[in-house]
């Protein structure tokens, strides 16, 4: 067994149960350990610290699995892992729906780093983010095949952060036959198209889920603006919700024309919808050019910071589009915004909007702060989880 050992005074985090080794924590490494490969931590002292996933090319050199020396990390280790996890979701969330779609695997925070598992009805999308699970593909299949009961596991790692990982990207079938077209699912009574294959993240937002229902019912009577609409999340919630008119804004034409089917799928009113092909930052200088207001305004971009090195190039972002979205804002209007960029905590990104609403000279207050839906939990000792990040301002009249 390969073992990396820690320089002095750097296992302070793991006592902790901090799940992150960084490359300036290592002191050496003895043995031959292979990317992905299980390695022995000890303290500059010699004492046990934890069982982890070596990642050599990563800044990220290990990512923990265990803190017990007695812990084996063997296919039924990884097992256990992934039935736990599901079955947590199976006692909280409507799993047995022929049409359900929730997260079932969440990283850290069910202790399998770099794995994520989404289900979209008798589909699981397997994407895995890290060499300790690339390590472990096979297993997970396997193991989401038994605990779950359904046939198909497609893979889906292709993510930004493969590139980090020094990892090539891989997408196919792992378990059954990959899926033929879009796959329909089911939230709170309306009916999404998901494609696993060429679809964002492993083929919808299912993080967003509860926000949405929260526009829904903020809606009524209201105009609302989707920005970076995707295929209409958002848009249809605020058309169900009884939204006078909802104009929904992405620069993907396939992404669009998904949310038209959505529109008629759903059998909601067509002639209240409006849908722009267009870069969002230049189509909020063009509503504020033609001197058009809405009473809601959702702004959920895609990740602008993958890491804290991006953290000031994303900050001029968020304040840019919050910037103009304050100025579209009817008066007592509310303003839906979103980050979903890890290098850029919740603290920050307050600190980025109240910038944005002062440089706009409006004053506005918080009402919610929203996060992921609860099939994606966040682990107290890795707060670096907590991904997305919202917030719901209203607009002083």
């Amino acid at each position: 067994m390969s073992r990396l050992v820690l320089k002095p005074g750097r296992e302070k985090s793991l006592q902790r149960h901090h799940p992150w080794i960084f490359s300036g924590a290592v002191g050496r490494v003895e043995g031959d350990p292979q990317p992905g490969d299980t390695v022995e931590v000890r303290t500059a002292l010699g004492g046990f610290a934890a069982w982890a996933a070596w990642s050599p090319k990563s800044q990220i050199s290990a990512r923990v699995w265990d803190w017990h020396e007695s812990q084996a990390i063997d296919d039924g280790f990884i097992t256990e892992r992934v039935r736990a996890a599901v079955d947590h979701r199976r006692r909280q969330f409507g799993f047995d729906e022929p049409r359900a779609a929730l997260r079932l695997l969440h990283g850290e925070a069910d202790g399998l780093p770099g794995v994520v598992a989404d289900r979209y009805g008798r589909l699981l999308v397997l994407q895995l983010s890290s060499a300790g699970a690339w390590r472990w593909r096979d297993t997970i299949a396997a193991a989401l095949r038994e605990v779950t009961g359904l046939d198909i596991v497609f893979e889906r790692s292709d993510a930004d952060v493969l590139t980090l990982e020094g990892l090539e990207p891989r997408v196919g079938p792992l378990r059954g036959k990959a899926p033929e077209g879009s796959i329909e699912i089911e939230e709170a009574g309306l009916v999404f198209e998901v494609d696993p294959v060429q679809g964002h993240k492993t083929g919808f937002y299912l993080d967003q889920r509860d926000n949405r229902a929260l526009l829904r019912g903020l809606s009524d009577g209201r105009s609302v603006l989707d920005c970076f609409s995707y295929s209409g999340g958002f848009a249809l919630n605020a058309l169900a919700g009884g939204a006078s008119r909802v104009t929904a804004v992405d620069s993907s034409a396939d992404a669009l024309a998904a949310a038209q089917r959505h529109v008629g799928r759903n059998r909601l009113a067509a002639d209240r919808v409006e849908l722009l092909e267009a870069d969002v930052f230049k189509q909020l200088r063009r509503f504020r050019d033609e001197n058009r207001h809405f009473d809601i305004i959702v702004l959920d971009p895609p990740k602008f910071a993958p890491t804290a090195a991006h953290a000031e190039k994303a900050a001029r972002a968020y304040k840019d589009i919050n910037l103009w979205a304050f100025k579209l804002l009817s008066p007592g209007g509310l303003l839906f915004t979103f980050s979903c960029s890890g290098g850029v905590h919740r603290d920050l990104f307050q600190k980025i909007v109240a910038g944005a609403a002062a440089d706009a000279g409006v004053d506005a207050r918080v009402l919610h702060h929203l996060a992921a839906a609860p099939d994606h939990p966040v682990s107290l000792r890795f707060p670096e989880g907590e991904y997305l990040k919202g917030l719901v301002l209203e607009q002083a009249p």
